[in-house]
Protein backbone atom coordinates (compact mmCIF):
# COMPACT_ATOMS: atom_id res chain seq x y z
CA UNK A 1 0.00 0.00 0.00
CA UNK A 2 2.81 2.54 0.78
CA UNK A 3 4.69 1.82 -2.43
CA UNK A 4 1.17 2.53 -3.99
CA UNK A 5 1.39 5.76 -2.85
CA UNK A 6 4.83 6.69 -3.62
CA UNK A 7 4.09 5.60 -7.59
CA UNK A 8 1.07 7.73 -7.74
CA UNK A 9 2.85 10.58 -5.93
CA UNK A 10 5.61 10.14 -8.33
CA UNK A 11 3.27 10.01 -11.49
CA UNK A 12 1.92 13.07 -10.45
CA UNK A 13 4.75 14.86 -9.91
CA UNK A 14 6.21 14.10 -13.53
CA UNK A 15 3.70 16.31 -15.18
CA UNK A 16 5.23 19.48 -12.95
CA UNK A 17 8.80 18.24 -13.79
CA UNK A 18 8.04 18.84 -17.50
CA UNK A 19 5.77 22.09 -17.21
CA UNK A 20 6.86 24.29 -14.40
CA UNK A 21 9.92 25.75 -16.22
CA UNK A 22 7.34 26.25 -18.86
CA UNK A 23 5.18 28.01 -16.31
CA UNK A 24 7.97 30.15 -15.06
CA UNK A 25 9.42 31.19 -18.30
CA UNK A 26 5.70 32.42 -19.09
CA UNK A 27 5.18 34.38 -15.60
CA UNK A 28 9.03 35.63 -16.96
CA UNK A 29 7.67 36.98 -20.16
CA UNK A 30 4.57 38.36 -18.87
CA UNK A 31 5.90 40.21 -16.29
CA UNK A 32 9.20 41.77 -18.76
CA UNK A 33 6.08 42.91 -21.06
CA UNK A 34 4.13 44.52 -18.41
CA UNK A 35 6.81 46.91 -17.59
CA UNK A 36 7.20 47.49 -21.50
CA UNK A 37 4.02 48.25 -21.56
CA UNK A 38 3.50 50.47 -18.77
CA UNK A 39 3.50 53.73 -19.72
CA UNK A 40 1.61 52.73 -22.92
CA UNK A 41 -1.43 52.11 -21.14
CA UNK A 42 -1.26 55.11 -19.43
CA UNK A 43 -3.52 57.67 -20.61
CA UNK A 44 -2.05 59.77 -23.48
CA UNK A 45 -0.70 62.87 -21.75
CA UNK A 46 0.43 65.91 -24.43
CA UNK A 47 4.55 67.35 -24.23
CA UNK A 48 3.39 70.73 -25.78
CA UNK A 49 0.18 72.83 -25.35
CA UNK A 50 -2.65 72.29 -27.26
CA UNK A 51 -5.16 75.19 -27.22
CA UNK A 52 -8.98 74.68 -27.87
CA UNK A 53 -12.29 76.61 -28.08
CA UNK A 54 -12.49 79.05 -24.87
CA UNK A 55 -15.86 78.27 -23.10
CA UNK A 56 -17.82 81.24 -22.11
CA UNK A 57 -17.79 82.83 -25.74
CA UNK A 58 -20.60 85.53 -25.91
CA UNK A 59 -20.86 85.78 -22.10
CA UNK A 60 -20.60 89.70 -20.61
CA UNK A 61 -18.96 88.38 -17.33
CA UNK A 62 -16.92 85.82 -19.22
CA UNK A 63 -13.15 86.02 -20.29
CA UNK A 64 -13.27 86.37 -24.18
CA UNK A 65 -10.34 85.37 -25.92
CA UNK A 66 -9.02 85.36 -29.55
CA UNK A 67 -5.94 82.94 -29.65
CA UNK A 68 -4.51 83.72 -26.57
CA UNK A 69 -5.08 87.73 -26.57
CA UNK A 70 -7.70 88.85 -24.23
CA UNK A 71 -10.44 90.54 -25.90
CA UNK A 72 -11.31 92.11 -22.23
CA UNK A 73 -9.54 92.50 -19.58
CA UNK A 74 -9.84 90.82 -16.10
CA UNK A 75 -10.02 93.30 -12.69
CA UNK A 76 -6.56 92.23 -11.45
CA UNK A 77 -4.31 93.75 -14.55
CA UNK A 78 -2.77 95.81 -11.83
CA UNK A 79 -2.56 95.15 -8.37
CA UNK A 80 -3.38 97.27 -5.45
CA UNK A 81 -1.22 97.02 -2.18
CA UNK A 82 -1.70 93.81 -0.19
CA UNK A 83 -1.97 94.92 3.38
CA UNK A 84 -5.21 95.81 5.39
CA UNK A 85 -4.89 98.57 7.88
CA UNK A 86 -1.32 97.69 8.13
CA UNK A 87 -2.25 93.88 8.43
CA UNK A 88 -0.27 91.72 6.47
CA UNK A 89 -1.00 88.68 5.03
CA UNK A 90 0.92 85.42 4.56
CA UNK A 91 0.20 82.49 2.32
CA UNK A 92 1.39 78.87 3.86
CA UNK A 93 1.17 75.85 2.03
CA UNK A 94 2.38 71.89 3.38
CA UNK A 95 5.22 70.22 0.91
CA UNK A 96 7.77 67.30 1.53
CA UNK A 97 9.62 65.82 -0.64
CA UNK A 98 10.04 62.07 -1.88
CA UNK A 99 12.79 59.48 -2.07
CA UNK A 100 12.57 59.29 -6.33
CA UNK A 101 14.33 55.67 -6.40
CA UNK A 102 10.72 54.08 -7.17
CA UNK A 103 10.92 56.09 -10.47
CA UNK A 104 10.15 53.49 -13.54
CA UNK A 105 12.90 53.33 -15.51
CA UNK A 106 13.07 50.83 -18.97
CA UNK A 107 16.65 50.00 -20.19
CA UNK A 108 17.99 52.16 -17.37
CA UNK A 109 16.88 55.07 -18.83
CA UNK A 110 14.59 57.74 -16.89
CA UNK A 111 11.46 58.57 -19.69
CA UNK A 112 10.15 60.87 -17.63
CA UNK A 113 11.99 64.05 -19.05
CA UNK A 114 10.01 67.23 -19.40
CA UNK A 115 10.49 70.49 -20.81
CA UNK A 116 8.74 73.40 -20.48
CA UNK A 117 10.36 77.16 -22.29
CA UNK A 118 13.67 76.35 -21.99
CA UNK A 119 13.81 74.33 -18.47
CA UNK A 120 14.17 70.63 -18.11
CA UNK A 121 12.33 68.80 -15.41
CA UNK A 122 13.08 64.96 -13.78
CA UNK A 123 10.18 63.91 -11.45
CA UNK A 124 12.47 64.69 -8.66
CA UNK A 125 12.57 68.54 -9.34
CA UNK A 126 8.77 69.01 -11.14
CA UNK A 127 7.14 69.49 -7.26
CA UNK A 128 10.01 71.74 -6.78
CA UNK A 129 9.29 73.77 -10.03
CA UNK A 130 5.53 73.94 -9.05
CA UNK A 131 6.46 75.21 -5.49
CA UNK A 132 8.69 77.76 -6.92
CA UNK A 133 5.82 78.55 -9.21
CA UNK A 134 3.46 78.96 -6.65
CA UNK A 135 5.88 81.58 -4.80
CA UNK A 136 6.62 83.43 -8.00
CA UNK A 137 2.88 84.13 -8.46
CA UNK A 138 2.46 85.35 -5.15
CA UNK A 139 5.05 87.65 -5.35
CA UNK A 140 4.13 88.54 -8.64
CA UNK A 141 0.71 89.60 -7.55
CA UNK A 142 0.90 90.68 -3.83
CA UNK A 143 4.89 91.15 -3.19
CA UNK A 144 4.16 92.53 0.19
CA UNK A 145 3.05 89.20 1.36
CA UNK A 146 5.16 86.24 3.02
CA UNK A 147 5.49 82.72 2.03
CA UNK A 148 5.53 79.94 4.93
CA UNK A 149 5.86 76.45 3.96
CA UNK A 150 5.11 73.55 6.75
CA UNK A 151 7.84 70.18 5.85
CA UNK A 152 8.53 67.75 7.04
CA UNK A 153 11.83 68.04 9.29
CA UNK A 154 13.38 65.70 7.79
CA UNK A 155 12.55 67.22 4.52
CA UNK A 156 15.65 69.11 2.92
CA UNK A 157 13.83 72.08 0.32
CA UNK A 158 16.55 73.74 -1.64
CA UNK A 159 13.83 76.78 -1.48
CA UNK A 160 15.88 79.90 -0.56
CA UNK A 161 13.89 82.89 -1.56
CA UNK A 162 12.93 86.29 -0.12
CA UNK A 163 9.88 86.19 2.26
CA UNK A 164 9.86 83.07 2.05
CA UNK A 165 10.38 81.23 5.46
CA UNK A 166 10.57 76.77 6.24
CA UNK A 167 9.19 75.69 9.80
CA UNK A 168 9.40 71.95 10.00
CA UNK A 169 6.88 70.29 11.88
CA UNK A 170 6.51 66.32 13.05
CA UNK A 171 4.31 64.26 11.93
CA UNK A 172 3.35 61.65 9.23
CA UNK A 173 4.21 62.99 5.74
CA UNK A 174 3.81 59.81 3.66
CA UNK A 175 1.44 60.37 0.64
CA UNK A 176 -1.31 57.95 2.29
CA UNK A 177 -1.10 60.34 5.40
CA UNK A 178 -0.05 63.92 3.96
CA UNK A 179 -3.98 65.12 3.54
CA UNK A 180 -4.12 64.50 7.08
CA UNK A 181 -0.75 65.28 8.47
CA UNK A 182 -1.52 68.85 6.39
CA UNK A 183 -5.00 70.08 9.10
CA UNK A 184 -2.78 68.35 11.60
CA UNK A 185 0.21 70.88 10.74
CA UNK A 186 -2.65 73.65 10.22
CA UNK A 187 -3.25 73.42 13.64
CA UNK A 188 -0.06 73.03 14.95
CA UNK A 189 0.86 76.11 13.67
CA UNK A 190 -2.21 78.24 15.07
CA UNK A 191 -0.97 76.88 18.22
CA UNK A 192 2.10 78.58 17.53
CA UNK A 193 1.29 81.79 16.54
CA UNK A 194 -0.70 82.33 19.32
CA UNK A 195 1.86 81.53 22.02
CA UNK A 196 3.30 83.96 20.24
CA UNK A 197 1.06 86.34 21.11
CA UNK A 198 0.36 85.61 24.48
CA UNK A 199 4.21 86.17 24.38
CA UNK A 200 3.74 89.95 22.77
CA UNK A 201 6.50 88.27 20.13
CA UNK A 202 3.08 88.58 17.57
CA UNK A 203 1.25 91.19 15.22
CA UNK A 204 -1.92 90.64 13.37
CA UNK A 205 -0.91 88.33 10.25
CA UNK A 206 -3.65 86.98 8.49
CA UNK A 207 -2.82 83.63 7.23
CA UNK A 208 -4.35 82.44 3.66
CA UNK A 209 -3.87 77.90 3.61
CA UNK A 210 -3.26 77.13 0.38
CA UNK A 211 -2.57 73.96 -1.61
CA UNK A 212 0.90 74.90 -3.82
CA UNK A 213 -0.35 74.22 -6.90
CA UNK A 214 -2.43 77.70 -7.42
CA UNK A 215 -1.82 80.62 -9.12
CA UNK A 216 -2.77 84.10 -7.29
CA UNK A 217 -3.55 86.32 -9.77
CA UNK A 218 -5.81 89.02 -7.36
CA UNK A 219 -5.49 91.07 -4.29
CA UNK A 220 -6.74 88.38 -1.86
CA UNK A 221 -6.92 91.03 0.96
CA UNK A 222 -10.24 92.21 -0.30
CA UNK A 223 -12.26 89.94 1.21
CA UNK A 224 -10.99 90.67 4.77
CA UNK A 225 -11.79 94.04 4.54
CA UNK A 226 -15.47 93.15 3.02
CA UNK A 227 -16.05 91.15 5.85
CA UNK A 228 -14.04 92.29 9.27
CA UNK A 229 -15.72 89.65 11.48
CA UNK A 230 -15.15 86.03 9.70
CA UNK A 231 -12.78 83.68 11.59
CA UNK A 232 -12.25 80.87 9.29
CA UNK A 233 -13.21 81.53 5.33
CA UNK A 234 -14.02 78.27 2.75
CA UNK A 235 -14.51 77.75 -0.55
CA UNK A 236 -17.54 75.90 -1.97
CA UNK A 237 -18.93 74.49 -5.01
CA UNK A 238 -21.79 73.44 -6.33
CA UNK A 239 -21.62 69.52 -5.50
CA UNK A 240 -23.53 67.66 -3.27
CA UNK A 241 -21.21 64.89 -1.79
CA UNK A 242 -17.51 67.49 -1.85
CA UNK A 243 -19.48 71.52 -1.61
CA UNK A 244 -15.94 72.52 -0.08
CA UNK A 245 -12.60 72.56 -0.92
CA UNK A 246 -10.01 72.03 1.79
CA UNK A 247 -7.38 73.36 -1.31
CA UNK A 248 -7.93 77.68 0.39
CA UNK A 249 -8.73 77.91 3.94
CA UNK A 250 -8.14 81.91 5.47
CA UNK A 251 -7.79 82.78 8.86
CA UNK A 252 -8.11 85.80 10.39
CA UNK A 253 -5.09 86.50 12.32
CA UNK A 254 -6.67 88.29 15.31
CA UNK A 255 -6.13 86.03 18.98
CA UNK A 256 -10.34 85.25 18.09
CA UNK A 257 -9.59 84.13 14.99
CA UNK A 258 -6.74 81.69 14.97
CA UNK A 259 -8.54 80.25 18.24
CA UNK A 260 -12.05 79.34 16.42
CA UNK A 261 -10.39 78.62 13.68
CA UNK A 262 -8.16 76.35 15.51
CA UNK A 263 -11.23 74.79 17.27
CA UNK A 264 -12.50 74.28 13.87
CA UNK A 265 -9.84 72.11 12.11
CA UNK A 266 -10.13 70.17 15.90
CA UNK A 267 -13.64 69.44 14.64
CA UNK A 268 -12.46 68.64 11.11
CA UNK A 269 -9.64 66.14 11.98
CA UNK A 270 -11.62 64.56 14.54
CA UNK A 271 -14.29 63.51 12.30
CA UNK A 272 -11.79 62.92 9.62
CA UNK A 273 -9.88 60.07 11.85
CA UNK A 274 -13.75 58.78 13.22
CA UNK A 275 -15.29 59.48 9.79
CA UNK A 276 -13.18 59.18 6.86
CA UNK A 277 -9.79 57.41 7.25
CA UNK A 278 -10.60 55.13 3.86
CA UNK A 279 -9.89 58.26 2.11
CA UNK A 280 -7.06 59.55 4.02
CA UNK A 281 -4.68 60.05 0.68
CA UNK A 282 -7.37 62.25 -1.07
CA UNK A 283 -11.08 63.42 0.11
CA UNK A 284 -11.03 62.53 3.42
CA UNK A 285 -10.35 65.94 4.52
CA UNK A 286 -12.61 67.75 2.13
CA UNK A 287 -15.54 64.78 3.26
CA UNK A 288 -14.84 65.93 6.52
CA UNK A 289 -15.41 69.44 5.78
CA UNK A 290 -18.46 69.05 4.34
CA UNK A 291 -19.72 67.13 6.94
CA UNK A 292 -18.30 69.48 10.19
CA UNK A 293 -20.47 72.09 8.10
CA UNK A 294 -23.69 70.23 7.20
CA UNK A 295 -24.35 68.93 10.18
CA UNK A 296 -24.99 72.05 12.03
CA UNK A 297 -29.24 72.18 11.94
CA UNK A 298 -29.31 75.73 10.84
CA UNK A 299 -27.36 75.44 7.96
CA UNK A 300 -28.87 75.31 4.09
CA UNK A 301 -27.40 73.18 2.29
CA UNK A 302 -28.68 75.04 -0.77
CA UNK A 303 -26.41 78.11 0.12
CA UNK A 304 -23.46 76.04 -1.85
CA UNK A 305 -25.56 76.70 -5.23
CA UNK A 306 -25.76 80.35 -4.91
CA UNK A 307 -22.90 82.37 -6.78
CA UNK A 308 -22.43 85.25 -3.46
CA UNK A 309 -20.67 84.60 -0.57
CA UNK A 310 -22.09 83.93 2.47
CA UNK A 311 -21.25 83.91 6.60
CA UNK A 312 -22.96 81.27 8.92
CA UNK A 313 -22.04 80.42 12.03
CA UNK A 314 -20.29 77.06 13.03
CA UNK A 315 -20.04 76.09 16.59
CA UNK A 316 -19.25 79.48 17.39
CA UNK A 317 -16.64 79.90 14.70
CA UNK A 318 -17.91 82.69 11.83
CA UNK A 319 -16.94 80.70 9.10
CA UNK A 320 -17.24 83.36 5.54
CA UNK A 321 -17.97 80.66 2.54
CA UNK A 322 -16.31 81.97 -0.99
CA UNK A 323 -17.35 81.00 -4.51
CA UNK A 324 -14.57 78.37 -5.92
CA UNK A 325 -15.57 80.42 -9.03
CA UNK A 326 -13.90 83.22 -7.95
CA UNK A 327 -11.50 82.09 -5.12
CA UNK A 328 -10.52 78.21 -6.40
CA UNK A 329 -11.32 78.08 -10.13
CA UNK A 330 -10.25 75.15 -11.95
CA UNK A 331 -9.33 74.98 -15.73
CA UNK A 332 -12.27 73.48 -17.30
CA UNK A 333 -12.28 69.85 -15.40
CA UNK A 334 -15.05 69.99 -13.33
CA UNK A 335 -18.80 70.51 -12.74
CA UNK A 336 -19.70 74.33 -13.26
CA UNK A 337 -16.25 74.79 -15.37
CA UNK A 338 -16.98 74.72 -18.57
CA UNK A 339 -19.01 78.56 -18.53
CA UNK A 340 -15.52 80.32 -19.28
CA UNK A 341 -13.15 81.97 -16.53
CA UNK A 342 -15.37 84.95 -14.63
CA UNK A 343 -13.59 88.02 -14.94
CA UNK A 344 -13.23 88.85 -11.00
CA UNK A 345 -11.34 85.20 -10.77
CA UNK A 346 -8.48 85.67 -8.10
CA UNK A 347 -7.13 82.09 -7.74
CA UNK A 348 -6.53 79.56 -10.58
CA UNK A 349 -6.06 75.98 -9.02
CA UNK A 350 -4.12 73.92 -11.14
CA UNK A 351 -5.29 70.22 -9.13
CA UNK A 352 -5.44 67.15 -10.66
CA UNK A 353 -4.37 66.80 -14.23
CA UNK A 354 -3.03 70.49 -14.61
CA UNK A 355 -0.27 70.35 -12.83
CA UNK A 356 2.43 71.29 -16.09
CA UNK A 357 0.11 74.02 -16.85
CA UNK A 358 0.52 75.99 -14.05
CA UNK A 359 4.54 75.93 -15.37
CA UNK A 360 3.28 77.10 -18.80
CA UNK A 361 1.14 79.99 -17.77
CA UNK A 362 4.13 80.59 -15.28
CA UNK A 363 6.69 80.44 -18.40
CA UNK A 364 4.71 82.19 -20.70
CA UNK A 365 3.70 85.39 -18.40
CA UNK A 366 6.98 85.66 -17.63
CA UNK A 367 8.80 85.57 -20.77
CA UNK A 368 6.65 87.96 -22.99
CA UNK A 369 4.85 90.91 -23.05
CA UNK A 370 1.46 89.41 -21.94
CA UNK A 371 -0.20 90.10 -19.09
CA UNK A 372 -1.94 88.76 -16.59
CA UNK A 373 -5.57 88.46 -19.02
CA UNK A 374 -3.32 86.87 -21.89
CA UNK A 375 -1.85 84.04 -19.56
CA UNK A 376 -5.55 83.53 -18.48
CA UNK A 377 -6.75 82.95 -22.29
CA UNK A 378 -4.18 80.61 -22.49
CA UNK A 379 -5.11 78.69 -19.23
CA UNK A 380 -8.54 78.47 -20.58
CA UNK A 381 -8.02 77.02 -24.03
CA UNK A 382 -5.16 74.90 -22.79
CA UNK A 383 -7.59 73.47 -19.42
CA UNK A 384 -8.82 70.71 -21.11
CA UNK A 385 -5.86 68.79 -22.29
CA UNK A 386 -4.33 66.25 -19.90
CA UNK A 387 -0.69 67.38 -19.16
CA UNK A 388 -0.47 66.39 -15.08
CA UNK A 389 3.31 65.12 -14.69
Amino acid sequence: MRACSRWRIFLLSVPMIFFLPHILSVLKLQEDLSAQNLHRDKPKKFDHLVLGAAAGVGLPDRLQCEGTRALNRTQFSTFSENSINGDQISFVTVFTTYNSSLDVQIDRKVIDLVTVGNKSYNKVNRSLAILNVFIDFIQATMSHSKVIILTDPSSELPVHRNRVTIHPIQGEYSRDRLMLQRIRSYIVFLETRLEEYSLGKGQINHYIFTDSDIAVIGDLGQFFRDYPNFHLALTFRNNKEQPLNSGFIAVRGTIDGMKRAKAFLEEVLKVYISKYMRASRMLGDQLALAWVVKSQHSFDARMFTKKQPFLHDIDGTSVLFLPCAIYNWTPPEGAGQFHGMPLDVKVVHFKGSRKRLMLEAWDFFSSSNADISDMLCLILKSGRTKYDF
